[in-house]
């Protein structure tokens, strides 16, 4: 009996448990587990009846690696797909390696008390996992994730060597509030509010929040503003892709965001270090997530779209060469079909896709890999398929 660990059951773990019950041919069984159980049921329930693929729920304390490993040998999943939070990629992977099974998850490791991502922490697994004989697929999300899914097809596709890419992510979404964050608060404004990089030349070149700014017209959606960050996939594309020169990541902002955002800033409440309140400590960012939407409620009110894409530049046959490859996703037909905004869409999709390709055996290799690494045919593929399909053109505009 094909088994899925699910662990999570916030807005992306709903979009990927709803996808995994339309592919039940490969996911014939479910259990999701997360700290509050009642999640989990009331999305059994609410599945129930829409698919043959039978779903049981389990509660768990994803900090608790002896918790978690008793919950994989009691559910003897063959992949555990963690979709809980980046603090706890490293306590998961612990209980994979302890009970040898396969790994997968969206995001990079990210410590609690450190606004810092990278991936060396989860690269250390590597002779570990591969001793154990089990796979561990890291950021089978959209970014990263397809965007890093293209840039292996680009390669294998269109071109002998890529020498830039830039990585685009767009969301042209409206839902009515003056200050919402899309995914959960805490690591969105974590990751909006600390110092940009890209990759130039074999280095990384370190920016200001927001100091590079530039204005793309996306298909579809039409001219935006965006702003240079750092962002994870920038640390492993270059470690992969042969022949790259530079690579840069780009989200838009709305003036709204941006307003709110420096205020919150100004005042100190997207600090991460606990202040006390009362006799006790707190931690304002924490806080502030509390008084803020959860992001898992604004697929009703959410209109508009997403698009994000990667142009690259680079040779083939010894001529230059720019070929862009995206994704356009509705905010309104993605809550239609499974009752979320597109943000959650574009990573729970792609998460459904890399545990069917590890489930299914077409992306099985010992030790810790990023997702670029593998065959990209199969999943690009599976996004036609599942929900997010991909244009190009050979004839981008380019950023400058």
């Amino acid at each position: 009996m094909k088994r899925l660990l699910i662990i999570g059951c916030g807005g992306v773990a709903s979009v990927a448990i709803h996808k995994c019950c339309q592919n039940s041919n490969v996911f014939e069984e479910i259990c999701i587990a997360s700290r509050t159980r009642s999640k989990c049921d009331a999305l059994r329930d609410r599945l129930k009846g829409t698919t043959k693929t039978r779903i049981t729920t389990a509660q768990v304390d994803a900090n608790d690696t002896r918790a978690l490993i008793a919950l994989i040998e009691h559910e003897q999943p063959q992949v555990v797909l963690n979709l809980a939070l980046p603090y706890q990629d490293l306590t998961i992977m612990d209980a994979c390696l302890a009970c040898r099974v396969h790994y997968i998850d969206t995001a990079n490791y990210e410590p609690e008390n450190t606004a810092k991502f990278e991936y060396r922490w989860q690269w250390a697994y590597r002779e570990r996992f591969e001793a154990a004989g089990i796979t561990a697929l890291l950021g089978s999300g959209f970014d990263p994730g397809v965007t890093s899914v293209f840039s292996a097809y680009a390669l294998k596709h269109h071109f002998d060597e890529i020498n830039t890419i830039d990585i685009l992510d767009c969301n042209a979404g409206d839902h009515g509030y003056p200050f919402a964050t899309n995914f959960n608060p805490e690591i969105n404004i974590r990751e909006v509010s600390a110092k940009g990089s890209y990759w130039q030349d074999g280095h990384w070149v370190e920016t200001e929040p927001m100091e590079i700014k530039r204005v793309y017209d996306f298909p579809e959606i039409g001219p935006r503003n965006m702003y240079l960050l750092h962002h994870e996939e920038i640390e492993s594309l270059a470690l992969n892709i042969p022949g790259i020169q530079r690579i840069r990541f780009f989200m838009t902002f709305g003036q709204s965001y941006l307003t709110h955002l420096k205020c919150l800033e100004n005042v100190g409440m997207t600090s991460i270090k606990p202040v006390m309140y009362e006799g006790r400590p707190i931690v304002p960012l924490q806080f502030l997530k509390a008084v803020l939407p959860d992001p898992s409620s604004l697929g009703p009110r959410t209109k508009g779209k997403t698009n994000i894409g990667c142009i690259f530049q680079g040779k083939k046959n010894g001529k230059s060469k720019s070929y862009y490859l995206y994704n356009v996703c509705d905010h309104e037909a993605c809550y239609r079909e499974v009752g979320s905004q597109a943000v959650a869409y574009t990573t729970g999709v792609p998460a459904m896709i890399g545990a069917t390709m590890v489930m299914t055996g077409k992306w099985l290799k010992p030790g810790v890999h990023n997702i670029e690494e593998f065959d990209p045919d199969p999943f690009m593929d599976a996004l036609n398929q599942f929900g997010l399909p991909w244009q190009e053109s050979f004839t981008p505009v380019l950023v400058e």
